[in-house]
């Protein structure tokens, strides 16, 4: 898939992209952390072998857009690529990442990279041939292939395709030919590769290249299984690019089993939309469930508990020794529920308005995009409540705890939410907006519903079901969306609406529709469904008696069409999502909660030790790694294999050891790192080495440990070393010495058996002997001794 060369570009004679690429000057590494050097190699190397797409998989805050950044830049200007297309999922992304374009500089030319070429941030369908990279959603890039304007509200919203059965079919736009871009982006690709949107990124002819902190096996199988870079949180923290957090939990009485409230009390009853309230007594006794809690009743104790909680020991438990509160990020379950926090955080610190601040997509007053710019680059607002417009990709590095006030079932936006505290920044910058900070060396996740302690899912595309909410429908149907299933299921909620419409109501809708009442547009919908008309249109139209299935389809695709039309109306949906909202809240001010517990989460690491022994000694018998654990004295040396067949042993109990899976590709390696925190965090008197990052021979430390051989948990490198110092003093003890240069190979060989648990003669032709001589080498240094050292040292270190 060559690419024309750029004529304009000053570097080199006009040649294909692929030739240009072969004579790339060397990456200027400056400011850039060894991972996102390695991603853009890789990457590189891929893009010379004309492997057509590539998967960068980076943790949360580790840089991925930074990193994009330097590969487009060397792309455009030593490549010739001539047009590169960056695509986000969320409208505040793509302001986000314009931003960084901006901010970049070359360390070629030191010229900023807007300088040096034109970026665009497409908001609306207008395209700038002239642009070097444009940005833009791949909502609005549909819309544009689709010929069509985005309303507004739908830039935001990429759960869309997933109500799409059979995605609406792209046809070619000869407004923009396959060849319009080189070089495709896609930003948090996990959630961009499914039904609708799919056909975005396969509708240009060019090379596409994902960026994603938690993939799932279907991102892996999209992107040809071409993975060029894993970078995971756990490294990410050992290199100091992220932080590492603590989960502290508070349990309430209602939060864990909901209440009831007896007959004969008052309560107030709030319209959830408009949040007016009456005041009416209860003929009957109301109980209500916790998965109940701030949907259907609102219990103002319970709000209030979780944040007089966390209020009381944020400087003696979780912040101790502060007096400013850190950048707080509450996740509330819906808009309603976020006001009702915010509200509620203000009573309990005893502050103004400026201090807590609900940042959804339904804020009023201040711009959503302002009041993010303010909670991360100045003293107000402390404490941000969200539902999902800051989950994923915004970066607010001061952020220092967050607070989850929701449950999340996906484990990828699970690990996306936990994104938002694990990035990374300088002291004098944490300091200018929380003052009494002196460095941010973790963060903490505040658990208010044992959200940690739950087993979430690996991110699935959604399929369309009855529950899916009335305005996901509504926009879905505005997007194009002419499915039976989905305009049927529109047409049901809009008739049982029509019969609860107020006068006032009915009024509004019918200016709106030109006349027509709500129940003349369920029917123009119900009528449109039915396959008879479908058949006397398409006779009509194509003028045959019996028209195929091709035809029947086009024709009903046009008779659903035209029905749905005015729900392409935004003021029309927006009314009648409105007025859709309007159920009402018991407010419960009735019951009073109680405090159950608070502290840091020790019961999911209990439950991976015990889980972890009781696989050890059911296991016993049947992996040759245990059997010779178990054996005392050893009958047999234990093998590198042993304890790899041993690591995927346990990833295959994944879920029965009740580990935290975060992404599925190599995840034996994650395994001793997932152990290790455990036993940290019920025994750290006896645990050494738990910010190493572990390697799969310190499984043996950790059998060893569980098993009781041991009392303390030791890295194995670590208790190969102490086995090797012994060994030296040993030999020197009885009258052996060795030279420098034998000194400098024992150590390369104890190196090697602390991450294989062995040496052989074969391993000395690969690194790093080989480049100090190899087998060669190593006989002329220790001559005939070899083979007894080697003996010697594999019994005695691995011990």
């Amino acid at each position: 898939m060559p690419i024309a060369a750029d004529p304009a570009a000053s570097y080199g004679q006009p040649q294909t992209f692929l030739a240009r690429l072969q004579q790339m000057p060397e990456l200027k590494t400056a400011g850039l952390w060894p991972a996102q050097i390695k991603a853009i190699q890789n990457l590189e190397v891929s893009l010379k072998e004309n492997r057509p797409r590539a998967l960068i998989q980076m943790a949360t805050g580790s840089g991925k857009t930074f990193t994009a950044i330097n590969f487009i830049y060397r792309l455009i200007k030593f490549a010739g690529a001539r047009r590169v297309l960056f695509l986000v999922d969320r409208g505040n992304l793509g302001r986000q990442t314009l931003k960084e374009f901006q901010q970049y500089v070359s360390p070629y030319n030191n010229f900023k990279f807007s300088e040096e070429y034109i970026v665009q941030h497409m908001t609306s369908n207008v395209f700038d041939t002239m642009a070097r990279v444009s940005i833009c959603t791949i909502q609005r890039l549909f819309s544009m292939l689709k010929g069509r304007e985005l309303p507004e509200e739908m830039e935001d919203s990429i759960e869309l395709g997933s109500l799409f059965k059979e995605s609406e079919p792209i046809e070619y736009n000869p407004g923009f030919p396959i060849g319009s871009f080189d070089i495709i982006v896609t930003d948090e690709c996990h959630r961009s590769i499914y039904n609708l949107w799919r056909q975005v990124l396969e509708y240009f002819d060019a090379y596409l290249i994902g960026l994603t902190a938690t993939p799932s096996k279907q991102t892996f199988g999209f992107f040809n299984k071409n993975l060029v870079m894993e970078y995971g949180h756990p490294q990410a923290v050992a290199d100091g690019v992220n932080v590492n957090y603590d989960v502290y939990r508070i349990k309430t009485a209602i939060t864990e089993q909901g209440s009831a409230v007896e007959a004969g009390y008052y309560v107030d009853k709030r319209d959830r939309e408009t949040r007016e309230v009456r005041w009416e007594q209860l003929d009957d006794e109301v109980s209500y469930e916790a998965k109940q809690l701030d949907r259907d009743v609102v219990s103002v104790d319970q709000i209030r508990t979780v944040i007089r909680t966390f209020r009381d020991k944020l400087f003696t438990e979780i912040f101790p020794n502060r007096t400013e509160v850190p950048k707080t990020l509450i996740f509330a379950k819906d808009d309603s529920h976020a006001e009702d926090i915010v509200k509620i955080v203000r009573e309990e610190f005893g502050k103004g308005n400026e201090f807590a601040q609900k940042i959804t997509y339904r804020t009023t007053g201040a711009k959503p995009e302002d009041l993010i710019a303010a909670f991360r680059n100045s003293y107000f607002p402390r404490i941000a409540v969200t539902v999902d417009m800051i989950a994923t990709g915004t970066d607010i590095k001061a952020c220092e705890c967050v607070f989850f006030m929701r449950s999340v079932k996906s484990r990828a936006y699970f690990e996306q939410m936990k994104g938002r505290g694990v990035r990374i920044i300088n002291d004098n910058d944490l300091q200018a907006v929380t003052p009494d900070a002196v460095t941010k060396d973790h963060f903490v996740i505040v658990d208010a519903l044992g959200v940690c302690e739950m087993d979430q899912t690996d991110s699935l595309p959604m399929e369309r079901k009855k529950n899916v909410g009335f305005e996901k429908l509504l926009q879905a149907v505005a997007f194009g969306n002419a499915e039976i299933d989905v305009v049927s299921s529109v047409a049901a909620r809009l008739a049982r609406m029509e019969k609860k419409l107020t006068t006032d109501e009915q009024l509004q809708v019918s200016k709106l529709l030109g006349g027509k009442s709500l129940k003349d547009l369920t029917g123009d919908l119900v009528e449109a469904l039915d396959p008879d008309k479908h058949l006397s249109h398409a006779q009509k139209s194509f003028g045959v008696s019996e028209p195929d299935d091709k035809q029947l389809r086009q024709m009903a695709a046009q008779v659903i069409g035209a029905a749905v039309k005015p729900l392409c109306n935004p003021e029309l949906r927006e009314l009648l999502f409105a007025i859709k909202k309007k159920n009402e809240q018991i407010i419960d001010t009735v019951s009073t909660d109680t405090l159950i517990f608070s502290g840091f989460s020790e019961e999911k690491a209990r439950g991976v030790v015990e889980s972890f022994e009781q696989f050890i000694e059911a296991n016993k018998d049947e992996i040759t790694a245990l059997q010779v654990l178990y054996s005392k004295p050893f009958k047999q040396r234990l093998r590198f294999a042993d304890v790899q067949d041993l690591a995927e042993k346990l990833v295959a109990q994944v879920e029965q050891l009740q580990i935290y899976q975060t992404h599925p590709q190599g995840w034996e390696k994650r395994v001793p790192d997932e152990l290790w925190a455990a036993y940290q965090k019920l025994q750290a008197g006896k645990v050494r080495g738990a910010a190493a990052n572990h390697i799969l021979t310190d499984l043996v430390s950790l059998v060893r440990f569980a098993m009781h051989q041991e009392s303390e948990l030791v890295p194995f490198p670590e208790k190969v070393q102490v086995n090797f110092t012994a060994w030296i003093e040993q030999q020197q003890a009885s009258g052996k010495s060795f030279t420098a240069e034998q000194r400098q190979w024992l150590e390369m060989i104890r190196d090697h058996i602390a991450a294989n648990l062995q040496i052989e003669t074969d391993d000395f032709d690969y690194a790093p002997f080989a480049q100090a001589g190899g087998i060669g080498r190593v006989w002329q240094v220790f001559g005939d001794d070899l083979n007894a050292i080697l003996e010697e040292l594999n019994q005695t270190l691995a011990a």
